[in-house]
């Protein structure tokens, strides 16, 4: 078998390595991260672009509440002096919404508004949580979403809100689906007029897209407090990964296999930084995820390589270091790219057919893995070789044996 010879390209790997560092440090510095909507303290609303289908009031005796799932639409009545009763009304038997108008309006002290085509299908509404679902004079607003319904892209909606200040948009779902996250900083709340928040939003995406065709599904505040408490964990966990990825491999190899591991999984997570800085994607939970992923996945790749090399060194003792390190990586590249790629093979497939944060997720995942057997090859075997080197330099000077370019 031909050996490769691997060692000669440690220095050019070692510049590269350097270069994109810095680049990734520079970028941090000058840009910073473009925060989620989890690291950032403010107001978190989940909305859905749907029409208004229905408006319900209620006036009768006791205390009426509705609610909405994949199946059908019920109805509680309840109160002092009144007699519990729960109408069910199923999308199989009321598929047009017509008919489901139709026998909503037999409860006594219902008032229904239909806003809705008449084509419309019970199976389309979907029940926003704006409001609240005991009924009373204000109409509580049931929207619908057809099928066919339009995609409406990420960067309308962006626009859409710009007059709000720094406001971050994220997809949910499918596009389909038509649902965002909007998170509106605590610095843009306080002081504006026109409500609060939760209305303001609203009031704006409405005035953008159509009057009641946006519906809240969910509305939360998310305190300075927790945001930082958020992010010195993400800090803390990834702190804890290479403490303890250095303590494994101290204990199952030498100290410099363990340094040389801990530096290329570092490389991979600088590299990664590198690229969510300067294409400013979205860093957020699914972010730390996928670093958290590739660095488990790098140092697979390392430990596999660093047992090859023992083993090597056992079977050719009388090799020189930097031999070893070329035959040990040569034998292994084949493992290496095959069950790289084979995995690439999913997390492309992940790629393509996802949308929004998992596709984010899935194209820092190829980043990384391409990253991941860079570093093992160049990174961390480079760094072995030239602590080696450096050692036996330090005891020949203190043998007084002359080195063998000296010879």
């Amino acid at each position: 078998m031909k050996i490769i010879r691997f060692s000669k390209y440690f220095f050019p790997a070692m510049i590269l390595s350097s270069v994109l560092a810095v680049l990734g440090i520079a970028g941090y510095i000058a840009k910073g991260f473009n925060l989620g909507v989890d690291f950032q303290a403010g107001l978190i609303q989940e909305v859905q672009f749907a029409p208004s289908a229905l408006g319900l009031t209620y006036d009768g005796a006791g205390n009426a509440t509705v609610s909405l799932n994949r199946t059908g639409l019920s109805v509680v009545i309840s109160g002092t002096g009144v007699t519990e009763v729960t109408r069910e009304f199923s999308f199989a038997g009321y598929s047009g919404l017509e008919d489901l108008v139709k026998a909503l309006g037999e409860i006594e002290g219902l008032g229904i508004t239909n806003q809705a085509p008449g084509d419309v299908r019970s199976a389309w509404l979907l029940q926003s949580a704006q409001g609240n679902p005991l009924l009373g004079s204000e109409p509580f607003v049931v929207h619908y979403l057809p099928p066919e319904a339009e995609i409406i892209p990420i960067e309308r909606v962006r626009a859409g809100l710009s007059s709000l200040g720094t406001v971050s948009v994220q997809i949910l779902g499918e596009p389909r689906e038509r649902r965002f996250m909007i998170r509106l900083e605590d610095s843009e709340i306080s002081g504006r007029e026109g409500g609060v928040p939760e209305e303001k939003i609203v009031s704006v995406l409405e005035s953008e897209f159509g009057e009641g065709g946006v519906a809240v599904t969910r509305s939360d505040y998310v305190g300075s407090r927790f945001s930082k408490q958020l992010t010195d964990q993400a800090g803390l966990l990834l702190s804890m990964t290479l403490l303890l990825i250095l303590i494994y491999a101290s204990i199952r190899f030498k100290p410099q296999y363990a340094m040389g591991a801990v530096l290329a999984i570092i490389h991979d997570g600088i590299v990664i930084i590198a690229y969510v800085v300067w294409t400013r994607m979205e860093f957020n939970t699914t972010t730390i995820a996928a670093i958290l992923t590739i660095l488990g996945y790098s140092i697979n790749d390392t430990i596999v390589i660093f047992d090859r090399i023992r083993e090597t060194r056992r079977i050719y003792p009388d090799d020189s270091f930097v031999d070893v390190l070329d035959r040990s990586i040569t034998e292994s590249l084949s493992r290496t790219v095959i069950t790289t790629l084979t995995t690439m093979l999913a997390v492309v497939m992940l790629f393509i057919f996802t949308s929004g944060s998992m596709k984010d997720f899935a194209l820092a995942l190829l980043i990384g893995m391409v990253s991941g057997v860079y570093s093992t090859i160049f990174i961390a075997s480079g760094f072995v070789n030239y602590w080696n080197a450096a050692a036996e330099k330090r005891a020949r000077k203190k043998l007084g044996v002359p080195s063998p370019a000296k010879a």
